[in-house]
């Protein structure tokens, strides 16, 4: 019979080829940067607030915070990486204003953080104190960043529409918090159940609510030029040939 800290590693490696999937996630958004080398209306909040919550997680899970956490500390720290890549784009192609505002947001963090270890390393000396002021931090970021969707599922059942509520992401983050809930139940870890919870919670109402509005979500038209033979005497000579648009429903 499999051992429970077997099972646990196996769901641990599941969580993290799941959340590694959502950290790319950005990428075709980061494509369209680069290719326009232009951050037009595109925001780094998202992407210093993800950067935060890695940080926070990754120090949570070194085993001086909270032993027996190395899934917790590897795809969190890929994510700090991928997130660093992120916001180096950002850099590169925002104006100033835009740019001096992330790198305030960036610094306060560091900032942050800095404390938080530093606090947490000299005035916690036991395990158990040490997991209960990081993994407090943690839930309050954590369940922060899972209920961001609100605005989101607000607008779908406004608009009736789930245009911008993809379905895979939806259904993504719904399985990345069902794993992670699944890995911090198998030992009992309050702290990594508690936002992950949340998150299996809410992509399960974005599922249904997908369900519920996909249909009267209005369909993009998009125009298809197709070939056309112009006979008789035109300029140019006859049989010159010429596109006609045509508006075509998906």
């Amino acid at each position: 019979m499999i051992s429970a800290d077997a099972a646990r590693n196996v769901v641990g490696i599941i969580g993290n080829v799941i959340s590694f999937g959502l950290f790319l996630s950005p990428v075709p958004t980061f494509y369209r940067i680069c290719k326009a080398k232009d951050v037009e209306e595109f925001k780094a909040d998202p992407y210093l607030a993800t950067l935060l919550n890695c940080m926070l997680w990754v120090f949570y899970g070194l085993p001086i915070v909270h032993p027996n956490s190395i899934l917790v500390v590897t795809i969190n720290g890929i994510g700090l990486v991928i997130e660093a890549a992120y916001l180096t784009i950002f850099f590169i192609y925002s104006d100033s204003k835009k740019r001096k505002r992330a790198f305030a947001v960036l610094a306060v963090e560091i900032v942050f953080m800095v404390i938080v270890v530093v606090s947490v390393l000299l005035t916690a000396h036991t395990h158990d104190k040490r997991s209960m002021i990081v993994g407090i931090l943690c839930v309050i970021f954590g369940a922060m960043m899972y209920a961001s969707p609100l605005t989101v599922m607000g607008n779908v059942i406004r608009t009736k529409s789930v245009e911008y509520m993809p379905f895979s992401l939806s259904l993504v983050s719904f399985l990345n918090g069902v794993c992670w809930t699944a890995y911090a139940l198998i030992r009992f870890d309050l702290y990594v159940t508690i936002p992950n919870a949340l998150g299996a919670f809410f992509g399960l109402v974005q599922l249904i609510l997908y369900s519920c509005y996909y249909k009267t979500t209005p369909k993009k038209e998009k125009n298809v030029e197709l070939p056309t033979v112009v006979s008789g005497n035109v300029r140019g000579g006859a049989g010159a040939g010429g596109n006609v648009s045509v508006t075509v429903e998906r």
